[in-house]
């Protein structure tokens, strides 16, 4: 096992800094932080690719953690000095173990019998994206797209709110309207019948009015913003979540929405 040892905040260790708060370097180099028991596990169960452990020679480790150092090939594993650790850890008790993991190059949905899609117009907040990602996992969904300028699915926030779903639920980024568009009619070619099925807090027809057994598309607003105008006259349907007419909310928290959506969905189709 190549490894290589760290004792100061030097180039090196600004580099790993960055993979915490830099986007753009982030992606150059392709590589992503992940923290936490259950993420490195379901990144391995899944298959992405580590680039390196990061560990402090300055405690001992578990069991768990001198396993996947020893059994899982990497490029080069990291030793830190346990205030190094500190630093780059998120957790109030740190770590004893990250992982760089290689980002994956995005491609087409893998196809599906009875596909459920979800699109997310610009996020905006971590949390929300990371509890999106959660819920596309519980229910099976077979793509999550994101859409516009969104924050980054790879950030760490947004990573450790999914608790390893990331590494679960297929995902595309789309940038503009054009590729939006041809996406658009490529699943609605590949799935005949296909709903696209917008959300509103507007009175439409409530959710539970629309037929959901067949493939379906749902698209979900941006937090602040709600559906763009070019997304709703995508739309084959507005629908809506009822909420009791004295309630003081408005409107749902998105990720909330969403995962309603889906239950229905799965409600309606028994399940399966």
């Amino acid at each position: 096992m190549n490894t290589t040892r760290i004792h100061s905040s030097n180039a090196a260790f600004q580099l790993l800094e960055t993979l915490k708060t830099n986007r753009n370097k982030r992606h150059r180099q392709g590589v992503f932080l992940v923290e936490g028991v259950k993420s490195i596990n379901e990144a391995l169960r899944n298959e992405w690719r580590v680039q390196s452990f990061l560990y402090s020679f300055e405690r001992p480790l578990s069991d768990w953690a001198a396993c996947l150092l020893e059994g899982i090939k990497t490029d080069c594993n990291i030793e830190l000095t346990q205030p190094l650790m500190d630093k780059l850890s998120d957790k109030t008790d740190t770590s004893e173990l990250l992982a760089v993991v290689y980002m994956r190059e995005e491609a087409p949905f893998a196809p599906a019998q009875n596909p459920v899609f979800v699109l997310f117009d610009r996020p905006s907040n971590k949390g929300n994206l990371g509890t999106l990602l959660r819920s596309c996992d519980a229910f099976g969904i077979t793509g999550l797209i994101l859409t516009g300028h969104a924050i980054d699915i790879y950030d760490p926030e947004v990573v450790r709110g999914s608790m390893g779903s990331l590494f679960r639920v297929p995902f595309l980024r789309l940038s503009s309207n054009g590729e939006i568009e041809a996406l658009f009619a490529a699943l609605r070619g590949q799935y005949p019948g296909l709903q696209i099925i917008g959300t509103t807090a507007h009175r439409k027809r409530t959710i539970s009015e629309l037929n959901l057994t067949g493939p379906v598309l749902f698209l979900i607003g941006n937090e602040t913003e709600g559906l763009n105008r070019h997304l709703t006259e995508q739309c084959d349907a507005l629908a809506t979540i009822p909420m009791r007419p004295d309630a003081a909310a408005t409107s749902f928290n998105v990720s909330c929405a969403a995962t309603v959506l889906l239950y229905e969905t799965a409600r309606q189709r028994n399940f399966s």
